[in-house]
């Protein structure tokens, strides 16, 4: 009797193996077992090797755990009854129910599930041995499955698209977002790599410098007045216009310029537009991603936004783009503007022009961003009118009144979320 309840316990011990087993190898992370093969780790590209392998590492779980646990069941069964009789099935089925259920299945998979890395690290090697050793009924149990799912209609090839990978990683990503043991510091890297797959869904009029904002100069001005606007701006390259501001002929770097000024004699009349590059126009539904490709094969760092009727939009740069990916950038000639000013009552003050995507990242807003890139824009697509100061409205759960209007511009809203969007704006602080 001892020694059929020693094997018993035994039986029991390795299905709590194959359980466990199962639920880590399962529930392990593919990313993370690669780089670790990446990196050296043996067990790792084991662990890689059974993923691949999955449909005959299924089958030799559910062969070993219903053997051991069959096996069990018997042998129990078989010392109840010549304990108790024919009363000993009852008992033995109370008993193996509860072993199996608890010691078999929860106990094993629960601890797997908590800690899914270092199970499936140490059950690849016994479980890849197996598999080898099954490899011949895991085969026959393949071709049955399959054209059992043949008779059904089933498809039997796994075709993942595209679209399903990028969403995968969205999701990988975005689990993060709400996990309490995710260090502060890794946040702005999940922020980045979410914007770094948000490049080929926004395009350059959302994220380009408005043309109000833009400094532009007149070609035919004095070469004198020209350096001294251009030594006054905070950027490196102007668009030059002749005849009307809409008509862009070229682009000056001020450091070209300084070069030739430099090089040229006293009485040497420097031509402006010699110096300039050809302006680079291109439509405002570029996408961010084939803009940096582009930016890169031609190695240029400026381009003009242009309409569907070739009216320039604005300007659009490397570092606006670089920005929409590591966030603001701002150096020693940048104009630093205050354009989201966070409120006792827990309000914000904004800038009618900052745009949406902006305060979603920055403070974890979920303000639609399809029909309008500006905050400004926002409340007049939703608002279907110009508003007055003062006005309130409540839009997809945000309160915004408008502040300031100045003519038919909305330059300052003060903007209320809602309780689950300021739990997000102060984790995002």
């Amino acid at each position: 009797m001892a020694m059929i309840a020693g094997i018993v316990l035994l039986l029991l011990t390795i299905a709590a193996f194959f359980s466990a087993a199962e639920t880590a190898l399962t529930t392990a992370s593919k990313p993370l077992m690669h780089q670790m093969a990446r990196e050296g780790n043996a067990r790792a590209e084991v662990v890689n090797k059974l993923l691949d392998k999955r449909e005959s590492m299924i089958a030799t779980v559910l062969l070993g755990n219903n053997l051991v646990n069959i096996l069990a069941s018997a042998l129990t069964t078989s010392l109840m009854i010549d304990m108790f009789g024919n009363e000993g099935i009852a008992y033995a089925t109370g008993i193996m129910t509860l072993l199996v259920v608890i010691y078999g299945e929860i106990l094993p998979k629960t601890y797997a599930l908590l800690h899914p890395t270092p199970v499936a690290l140490h059950s690849s090697g016994i479980m890849a041995a197996l598999v080898r050793v099954f490899t011949p009924f895991n085969t026959v149990v393949d071709i049955l499955v399959r054209a059992a799912l043949r008779l059904f209609r089933v498809p039997t090839a796994a075709v993942r698209t595209s679209a399903q990978i990028m969403a995968e990683l969205r999701g990988a990503i975005e689990v993060q977002r709400g996990d309490k043991h995710v260090k502060d510091e890794i946040q702005h890297e999940r922020v980045m790599l979410r914007s770094v797959l948000d490049l080929g869904d926004v395009s350059v009029g959302e994220v380009m410098i408005h043309r109000k904002k833009v400094v532009t100069l007149d070609a035919d001005l004095p070469i004198v007045e020209i350096v001294d606007q251009i030594a006054a701006s905070p950027y490196s390259r102007v668009p030059l216009w002749r005849g009307q501001p809409d008509n862009i002929v070229g682009v000056i770097h001020a450091k070209a310029l300084l070069r030739a000024l430099n090089f040229a004699r006293e009485d040497e009349k420097v031509e402006i537009l010699s110096l300039a590059a050809k302006p680079w126009f291109i439509p405002d539904s570029t996408t961010l991603r084939d803009q940096l490709m582009a930016f890169r094969e031609r190695r240029e760092h400026f381009a003009i936004v242009v309409d569907e009727y070739g009216t320039q939009l604005g300007v659009v740069t490397l570092e606006d783009i670089l920005e929409e990916i590591v966030g603001d950038i701002r150096d020693e000639h940048d104009i630093p503007v205050a354009g989201v000013r966070p409120q006792p009552d827990g309000s914000f003050i904004v800038d009618g022009s900052v745009t949406l995507r902006d305060l979603n990242r920055q403070l974890g807003w979920g303000l639609p961003d399809a029909k309008a890139s500006t905050l400004a824009g926002f409340v007049l697509h939703e608002a279907r009118t110009i508003p007055d100061s003062g006005q309130q409205f409540l839009f997809h759960g945000f309160r915004i009144q408008v502040v300031r209007r100045t003519r038919n511009q909305l330059t300052l809203l003060r903007v209320t979320p809602p309780k689950s969007a300021k739990n997000a704006a102060d984790a995002a602080a």
